[in-house]
Formats: structure tokens, sequence, C-alpha cells
């Protein structure tokens, strides 16, 4: 496909879990190669020394985010971690810079999905989704979920612990955040990139359509109307019909004329019935006439 949709997959990961997730996200975005993808992480607000002392592995090295290249992108992909089933403070340092793009309006009609990490199930595996809402709301980006469609099975589980919701995939790390994503977690993660592609790109899409249409655009107009006969029929109708107008205009007094001339004639044919029959009658003609110019002006 021409033109591909550009889609960044935007993380912040203490310890790991939703980069690995990212993983999984890229995976499925690449899948059927109808969007390019750039994986970027969110600044850190931490101090390395505090960090230290959390016990967070070092980072990956993926590239810093600059909110300034936020609207090359067509989509994103938010992984959010749960601080009190809310996004952390990092990915709200980084929204909290984005104030010069929203008020210039240039995320607007983007669009992006979420995954996540949680301690436990009831962590926040819809609830940190949620809180992403208003902000993308605010920016005019439109959400798309992951859905239960295409993971009913996954999400349904009862025999093993699955994160993830209808809002996206997601990982359930314990307490202690030792559980790393699971293979039916990482299957989630893939199967969301693979539809979130599958729907940037059905919108998005090519250009290509759109400039084939504009040679018959073009076309449309025909300079010479000797070679477009409905135009000439068109414009006869139209003169038959101003013609018509015309001649039902001038029929009233036309009649009115007709009239008064035959009536002179057929009192002139018998003149003795008529002087007999009513000694005015010589006036009816001139009545008539300004009878029937009356109702000539009425039409």
């Amino acid at each position: 496909m021409a033109n591909k949709p550009l889609v960044y997959i935007i993380y912040y990961s203490m310890y790991g879990h939703i980069a690995t997730l990212s993983d999984s996200i890229k995976a499925g975005l690449e899948k059927n190669h109808n969007v390019d993808v750039e994986v970027y992480q969110v600044p850190e607000t931490l101090p390395q020394e505090v960090l230290e002392k959390m016990g967070a592995p070092p980072k990956r090295d993926i590239p810093i985010i600059d909110v300034n290249n936020l609207p090359k992108a067509d989509a994103y992909i938010f992984g959010v971690p749960t601080r009190y089933g809310f996004m952390p403070a990092q990915f709200k340092s980084f929204w909290d810079a984005t104030g010069t793009l929203w008020f210039n309006g240039e995320l607007r009609g983007k669009f992006a999905g979420i995954f996540f990490s949680t301690s436990s199930q009831s962590g926040g595996q819809e609830s940190t989704a949620w809180t992403m809402l208003p902000i993308l709301v605010h920016h005019q980006i439109s959400f798309v979920p992951l859905g239960y469609g295409p993971v009913h099975t996954h999400l349904t589980k009862v025999d093993e612990v699955v994160g993830g919701s209808p809002y996206g995939a997601g990982t359930v790390t314990g307490s202690d955040g030792s559980r790393m994503p699971s293979a039916t977690e990482l299957e989630i993660a893939e199967i969301q990139g693979e539809k979130f592609a599958e729907t940037v790109a059905r919108f998005f899409g090519s250009s290509e359509p759109a400039a084939a249409a504009e040679p018959a655009a073009a076309a449309a107009p025909v300079a010479d109307s000797a070679e477009n006969p409905a135009a000439d029929a068109s414009a006869d109708a139209k003169h038959d019909h101003k013609d018509a107008e015309a001649a039902h205009e001038d029929a009233p007094a036309a009649a009115a004329t007709s009239a008064a001339e035959s009536k002179p004639a057929a009192t002139e044919s018998q003149p003795s019935a008529s002087a007999a029959q009513d000694p005015a009658s010589e006036e009816k003609p001139g009545k008539m006439k300004k009878f029937l110019r009356r109702i000539s002006k009425m039409f």
C-alpha cells in the first residue's frame, strides 16, 4: 500500500512488563504490512537513584518521544502501567506537555489504542484506560478499543490468570512484580496490534483512489454542445417551454379579439332579426369588447 499510515507505540515501563507487551503489539501492527510503526518511551520523571532504590532495571534503548513529533503520526497505541487504577505520573507529565498541540488542534482526527498492566486482576484493567479517555476526547483523538470479538475466548478464560479487557491488552504482574506477561496475554496483545492496524489502514488508507477519480471529474463538463445530445434536448425543451408560456399569455387576448371581430359579423348577417328583437342590440358589441378586455387583463 502506498502512503501507509504511521503508528507510534508510546509507553512507560518501569519493570519491563509494558515493554514486553509492546513487542507483541508491534508484531501485530506489522503482521499485514499495512502500517508503518515506530516505538517510543515517555520521559522518566524519577531520579535515577530513586529508580535504583525501587529495584527498577535499566530501560531499553528506545528513543524518548518528543511531543512536537506527535502530529507526524496517524495513530498511537499507548502502553500505560497502573498507579492506583490511574495512569502514572510519567504519562500525566507527558500529556501535560501537549498543551500547544491541543490549542492548535494538531492531534484532531488521530486514532489511539491502549494497553496496560496491573498488579492484580481487579487493579485497573479497565479504569486505567478510562483515565486516558478524557485526554483523548479533549484532543479529539478517536479511541479504538480492542473489544471482545477477536479475543472473546482469551478474555473469558477462568482456568488461568489473564490480563486485558475490551479496552485493550493487559497483563497482571503480581504484588511483587515477578509475573511477566503470559503466552495468552501476549497473544491478546498481538491480536490488538493486528486489528488496530486494520482499522487505521482502512480509515486512512491510500490517496491513490482519490487521485484516480480526478480525470473523471475533469472530463465531466462537455465544451461542445454538439457532442452532448442530452444537453441539446434539454435546451430545446426549455425553448419549447418558453414558447408555450408565451402562447398561453397571448391566448386570452387573441381569443378576445377573435370573439370581438366575429360578433359584429354575426350581427350583420341578421340585421332585421336583431333590430326586431332589441333596439339596444347595437350597443352589445361594444359592451362585449370591454368585458373581454377585462378578462384578458386577468390572464
